[in-house]
């Protein structure tokens, strides 16, 4: 059996489809928009930073893919309207949303600050709605998949509002798949510890050893592990999946880890 390491291979279940994946200039947001062209889709790439995102494009595009950059800040209600109807306005349609761009804070419920609120709210929640809003005038038979994490089911301490705000998105999830159907779907998928740049730059061989240990697959997540789970509930594979949440976490929050929150205390 292969792992999502080193799965590979094109299923062509977005062929002719248009999505767009916000925050997928690097990380996790990367791999995703990456495996939907890889299934046909074409892509338009979103975030803050041009040379990331023209990189992401190349990169789609060197595999053979589809892909359009378009530059969104998605704090700014103005640049989320903007994108939407700039993909639209590139490839005459608009299939799959992937709201996927967000932000973490590093505080606790008494000591954040109304700014440390604000500003997950907004890219990480407000960004969400208004997307899929935006989305839902251009979809007859779309798919839209919120990006939330395993914090929304369980967390550990100083991840404040980050895992509040995650258990939102599930919320929103729901209400949107509700009043978005019979045409569009709308489900979730959480992911848990994902090795990407930003989580394991730094990272000892120690911790890396304890933190794969608490994990029933014996290992971090990938990029293309969450991707493979979008590609699914994006595709006609999952017509009949609406208002779920997927939790792609190498099964880490079906663990009792009481033995490893000391050490994450002292960590933070």
């Amino acid at each position: 059996m292969t792992t999502g390491a080193s799965r590979s291979g094109k299923m062509n279940r977005l062929e002719n489809d248009v999505a767009i994946v916000t925050g997928s200039t690097k990380g996790i947001g990367t791999g995703v928009a990456e495996r939907l062209a890889a299934e046909g889709a074409s892509v338009v790439v979103s975030g803050r930073s041009e040379d990331d995102g023209q990189a992401t494009v190349e990169s789609i595009q060197e595999a053979g893919g589809t892909a359009h950059f378009v530059r969104a800040d998605m704090r700014e209600p103005a640049d989320i309207k903007t994108l939407v109807e700039a993909t639209v306005a590139e490839f005459d349609g608009l299939d799959v949303l992937v709201n996927n761009a967000g932000v973490e804070t590093y505080t606790s419920a008494d000591e954040a600050t109304i700014d440390d609120w604000s500003f997950v709210v907004e890219t990480d929640f407000r960004a969400f709605w208004l997307a899929g809003k935006y989305a839902y005038e251009h979809m007859d038979d779309g798919a839209v998949v919120n990006m939330s994490s395993n914090h929304s089911i369980a967390t550990t301490p100083n991840i404040f509002p980050y895992n509040a705000v995650k258990a939102g998105i599930n919320g929103l999830t729901r209400a949107m798949a509700v009043d978005f159907g019979p045409k569009v779907r709308v489900n979730t998928v959480a992911p848990g510890w994902v090795a990407v740049e930003r989580t394991t730059s730094d990272m000892s061989e120690e911790r890396r050893q304890k933190l794969e240990s608490i994990h029933p697959t014996g290992r971090l997540g990938t990029p293309e592990d969450v991707a493979g789970a979008v590609a699914f509930v994006a595709s006609d594979d999952a017509a009949f999946v609406t208002g779920s949440t997927i939790t792609v976490d190498g099964g880490r929050t079906a663990v009792l880890q009481d033995d490893f929150l000391p050490n994450y205390r002292e960590q933070r």
